[in-house]
């Protein structure tokens, strides 16, 4: 560190993740940020696009020339490989380390490539004989899904653990990172599997998730694809007991996930000899295909023994809306490199980063960018009796008790209020609520619902002054995962929970009638919301469609029935079936 200020070299800097670190550690006054790479022009179009309090300097360098002599000239206090690909760094793949090293100055790379960050450790001796701290893949994987696995874990036995990432399909995937993929896809690559080290097909084993932070609107269910991460390589030496280890990525559209299944085929049956060739293509279609909500995600499923010895099995999900998403495999290397401009320089040596950080380190960086975490406890999840706390996990405990004693387990559970309602004027509006049962238009009239659960699901009768409606909810599964289920006759509706500021809101997220998905810019549209004022809960919903105008509104408040009191709307005290 020189004068107070702490120098950081970037390479790749003014690329994909090298401009996004930049741009993550602008905010800090004490650091010069080096943005380096073999274009000038680029370099200083980024240095004075960059802002911030912090220095940016352009620099010239290419990794393949004379590396001590640039490091010698900059005198960095520190050296972060952001370019890549690292799988094809050819046949001195740790060049730039050895140079740092020589140069007695500290490494961080954001590598993705499981060999690399594996022969990190060669470099260790060299590392600690210089007094400098070499750290390797100081990315999303391994370092969050490392930290997620220990926090899914909490002290006990890991067995398996499955990852995903499902970037958003306008995240601005770099040239580099398809190059790595395509180089791979269809070829087999090393990861543990029923408790021994074999292979599998990168980018044809498929698997399908939901990313569902709880209380949040999870990410439609993504197929993930098989990709060669450190994690293959790294968790296994974390957790020596684990058995399986699997890591996949799902994009969007789906079409072009499934395209990319079908080239990495004709790898692996000799077909075409490698998907490489074909990078800028992809590349080039990948930013068109733009299709899909911008939003992006991350997941990682874990199991094993408790420290009690008692079986689990537990989720960690994340979710970033807009442009979070791309900064996030950015984010532990500027945790590093803040941890240094604040004292806590890492010990010397060279290994890989996964086993360095928490998840509470990443904390004030989520915050900042509205990324939002949480965890699943999937195996007490499908004992659990009560429908919504089952599908909300920790978040049904943010609901006032109001809101919880809705939505309880009793097998019956009969509530009274009054409500509002009114109705479309339109003729259309007043058939689609007729055919449904809504009610018709009152400005106050007593209302009575009724709750009958059994076998999971749950039978919803609303009475308003005599005339009731009803409809079935239950869990979703498959492309439906975490989704609360509602049936009104022959239209079904998969409804995100969603819990922001006391309040329990209904989204819809799919569709279909008499079993045909139908696209969700077709469906009824409104709110629906749960709420508690002046201690009593309250409800609202309203249902319209953009060419019907509004069909029903009612809102009101509802409160316990007494025990024994007779129901208005007849439905049987022991339960339902239908």
């Amino acid at each position: 560190m020189t004068e107070g200020r702490f120098r950081v070299l970037i390479l790749g800097g003014y690329g994909t993740f090298g401009g996004r670190l930049a741009r993550l550690l602008a905010d800090q006054a004490r650091l010069d940020l080096i943005i380096a790479g073999r274009s000038q022009e680029k370099a200083e179009a980024f240095c004075r696009a960059l802002g911030g309090r912090a220095r940016a300097e352009p620099l010239v360098l290419d990794r393949a020339g004379d590396l001590a002599a640039a490091f010698a000239a900059v005198r960095a206090d520190l050296v972060v490989d952001a370019s890549g690909p690292f799988q094809a760094y050819g046949a001195e793949p740790y060049a730039v380390v050895d140079a740092a090293i020589a140069a007695g100055m500290d490494y961080i790379d954001l590598a993705d490539g499981a060999a690399f960050v594996a022969g990190i450790g060669t470099r260790d001796a060299a590392a600690r004989a210089r007094n400098v701290f070499v750290l390797s893949g100081a990315s999303s994987f391994p370092v969050l899904s490392a930290a997620a696995t220990r926090r899914l874990a909490d002290g006990g036995t890991v067995e398996t653990i499955t990852g995903g990432v499902a970037p958003s399909p306008r995240a601005g995937i770099g040239l580099n990172v398809i190059r790595a993929i395509a180089s791979y896809a269809g070829r087999p690559i090393a990861l543990r599997r029923d408790g021994r080290d074999t292979t599998g097909i990168a980018l044809v084993e498929s698997i399908t998730r939901t990313v569902a932070p709880p209380g949040h609107v999870p990410l439609g269910a993504r197929r993930f694809s098989l990709v060669e991460v450190p994690d293959l390589t790294e968790l296994p030496r974390l957790w020596p007991e684990l058995r399986a280890v699997w890591v996949g990525a799902g994009t969007l559209p789906a079409v072009w996930q499934r395209g990319l299944n079908g080239l990495a085929r004709l790898v692996r049956c000799g077909l075409i000899p490698s998907l490489g060739r074909f990078a800028p293509l992809f590349h080039a279609v990948t930013g068109r295909l733009a299709w899909g909500e911008h939003r992006g995600g991350m997941l990682v499923e874990a199991s094993g023994l408790t420290v009690e010895g008692q079986p689990f099995a537990r989720s960690w999900h994340l979710l970033a809306e807009g442009d979070a998403g791309p900064f996030i495999p950015a984010m532990p290397a500027a945790v590093l490199v803040r941890w240094c401009l604040d004292g806590r320089r890492p010990a010397p040596g060279a290994r890989s980063a996964a086993a360095g950080l928490e998840l509470d380190d990443f904390e004030a960086s989520f915050a900042s960018a509205g990324i939002v975490h949480g965890m699943r406890d999937d195996r007490a999840a499908a004992a659990e009796p009560s429908l919504y706390r089952r599908i909300l996990g920790p978040a049904f405990d943010r609901l006032p008790a109001e809101i919880r004693a809705m939505h309880g387990a009793e097998p019956r559970f009969v509530v009274r209020g009054r409500a509002a309602v009114e109705r479309g004027r339109g003729p259309l509006s007043w058939l689609a609520g007729a055919l449904i049962g809504f009610p018709k238009a009152a400005a106050d009239v007593p209302l009575e619902v009724v709750f009958a659960r059994d076998g999971g699901r749950e039978i919803w009768r609303r009475c308003f002054a005599g005339r009731s409606f009803s409809s079935i909810q239950e869990a979703g599964h498959g492309k439906a995962g975490h989704l609360l289920v509602e049936r009104f006759g022959v239209a079904r509706f998969d409804l995100a929970l969603v819990v922001a500021d006391g309040r329990l809101s209904l989204v819809p997220r799919r569709w279909s009638v008499l079993g045909v998905p139908l696209p969700l810019a077709l469906a009824p549209a409104g709110s629906a919301f749960e709420t508690v004022e002046d201690g009593r809960f309250r409800f609202h919903v309203e249902i319209g469609h953009r060419r019907l105008g509004l069909i029903v509104r009612y809102r009101g408040w509802l409160e316990p029935a007494p025990e024994g009191s007779p129901e208005q709307s007849g439905v049987p005290s022991q339960g339902a079936r239908g």
